[in-house]
């Protein structure tokens, strides 16, 4: 029976969610073995379509093609010297050949790393930095860095064509499977590592978010090379029969219910500013067919999610989660959110609301969100940071840094994080990594930098300095566009005589919110 657990307290019960364990993963295991397994079943079902702007026909992979590519990829790679455990950062743009490359990699028992077509030349050398990758996957038109085993995207997809693996390379469930990065409270990035098993931990989402099955036809707003896309788009309609749609680069976002009508979705994914930009256009009462809506990446607003139901009748299901474990507390079709809550646990997953010392608090009261450091979708630790690995755990729990309170039925309200960090259109971002990018700018004087809200449930990145005298917002903006990825870069410079700080004299930042000038557009 699915329960909140009880455990005595002389303040009442306490906040602890457990409906488990998960079923173990299997041993071996290899994350896109687990991942194309349908291919056994269903060689010839349409595993993904790639939708065509103008709504004709879409390119369509099977299950079988989709498995050769990947498998022959995986040849190619070991072909060309890599090995297993090897680390490989990926370079590459928003095409097929992104998913194809990353589960290829992943099949060979290499460790791939997904990132942003965003990041800069000097970003990207950050990253080699820190992971000394054995080979960078590169797309000329992605920003790269220089590297002595390049793998450009002609010949990855000249792999294709080649022999296919035999098998995939089975494990340790437990081993390294692929890397992403994340922006750390120290300002530098930190390289989160997941095992293979991350995969199989995905499973507890299938109901208690997705409601999804064989049957399913799932739209994906974002690129491929987005995470969220790989995860919710790509692999876990895979993994469950479905068929995953994502429309071609260059899409107009007001356009896409006209092909989630045309191409027969049953289920769409985005994030909250995609569903409210389609909603501003208009479009939204083209959509038909749908069954519900899925939304992650930053918080959903309550208004959205009226305002999007009343339009098209369907329901917006919110997932909550991080780098570091993914999505483990949503709502679903079986259990809706209740008074703007973002959901309950999944099934399987042992969450908490903790003090400052790990123990968990009363029900109903504030605290700060905790998973079990057994969920076998958290991540191994950051790479070559153990001592940053180990400051995120206290005891039995892995702590998210995010504040919120959970109810009788488990329900989990969410009040926003317990530190600094900004979301930016779905990105978690340290203001530290920020400010350094735009300290070395000619005149500026000291730059502080939040994010603020300018529309109901809309924030943006604003950089808060001094200098003598305003400076050109333009330039500002420009310099922060050659060293910063878009999702990073200031929307917003505000020009103060003083930087708030307490009576320590540090910087208080959440004293700037209310400096931001009031701004309607977005």
């Amino acid at each position: 029976m699915q329960q909140c657990l009880a455990q005595g307290s002389p303040r009442g019960m306490l906040s602890i969610f457990d409906i488990g364990p998960p079923p173990p993963c299997p041993s071996p295991f290899n994350l896109a073995a687990h991942v194309l397994a349908q291919a056994d079943k269903v060689p010839d079902k349409p595993a993904l379509e790639v939708l065509g702007r103008d709504g004709g026909a879409a390119r369509r992979w099977s299950y079988a093609q989709l498995r050769t590519a990947v498998l022959a990829t995986a040849q190619g790679l070991l072909d060309r010297g890599l090995a297993p455990g090897d680390i490989v950062l990926m370079r590459l743009g928003n095409t097929v050949d992104f998913p194809i490359a990353y589960l290829g990699a992943i099949a060979a028992g290499l460790v791939p790393v997904p990132t942003s077509t965003q990041l800069t030349e000097a970003e990207t050398r950050a990253m080699v930095g820190i992971l000394s990758p054995a080979a960078i996957l590169h797309d000329p038109v992605v920003a790269s860095t220089a590297h002595k085993r390049t793998i450009v995207i002609d010949d990855l997809r000249a792999m294709r064509e080649g022999p296919a693996a035999t098998g995939y390379h089975m494990g340790d469930p437990d081993r390294p499977g692929y890397i992403v990065f994340t922006s750390g409270t120290s300002g530098q990035p930190r390289a989160v590592v997941h095992a293979h098993r991350a995969i199989w931990a995905r499973q507890m989402m299938m109901q208690g978010w997705y409601g999804i099955g064989p049957q399913d036809r799932v739209l994906h707003a974002g690129a491929f090379n987005w995470t969220y896309t790989l995860g919710t788009g790509l692999m876990d309609p895979w993994t469950a029969g479905a068929t995953a749609l994502i429309p071609e680069p260059g899409t107009e976002i007001a356009d896409i219910p006209d092909l989630l009508a045309a191409h027969a979705a049953t289920i769409f994914a985005a994030a909250p500013g995609v569903y409210r930009k389609i909603l501003n256009a208009g479009t939204a009462a083209r959509v038909s067919g749908l069954r519900h809506g899925l939304t992650a990446g930053e918080k959903l607003s309550p208004d959205l999610a009226a305002r999007w139901s009343q339009t098209t009748g369907t329901a917006l299901y919110e997932a909550y989660g991080m780098s570091e474990v993914s999505t483990f507390i949503s709502s679903s079709p079986a259990h809706p959110a209740t008074d703007g809550a973002l959901g309950r646990p999944q099934s399987g997953r042992r969450v908490a609301i903790i003090d400052a010392q790990g123990d968990p608090v009363p029900l109903n009261t504030p605290g700060v969100i905790a998973v079990s450091r057994r969920d076998p979708g958290l991540m191994l630790g950051y790479h070559g940071q153990p001592e940053e690995t180990r400051a995120r755990m206290i005891g039995e729990w892995f702590v998210t840094g995010d504040m919120g309170a959970m109810s009788e039925d488990g329900q989990i309200a969410y009040f926003g994080r317990n530190d600094d960090m900004m979301n930016a259109g779905g990105y978690r971002v340290s203001p530290l990594e920020v400010e350094a990018a735009l300290a070395g700018y000619d005149g500026l004087g000291q730059v502080a930098v939040t994010d603020v809200e300018i529309k109901p449930g809309i924030h943006v990145i604003a950089a808060f300095y001094t200098a003598p005298a305003p400076l050109d917002h333009d330039a500002l903006h420009a310099f922060a566009q050659s060293r910063l990825a878009r999702y990073k870069q200031p929307r917003l410079f505000v020009h103060l005589d003083a930087l708030p700080t307490g009576a320590n004299g540090k910087l208080t930042r959440r004293a700037l919110k209310p400096l931001a000038p009031k701004r309607q557009e977005t």
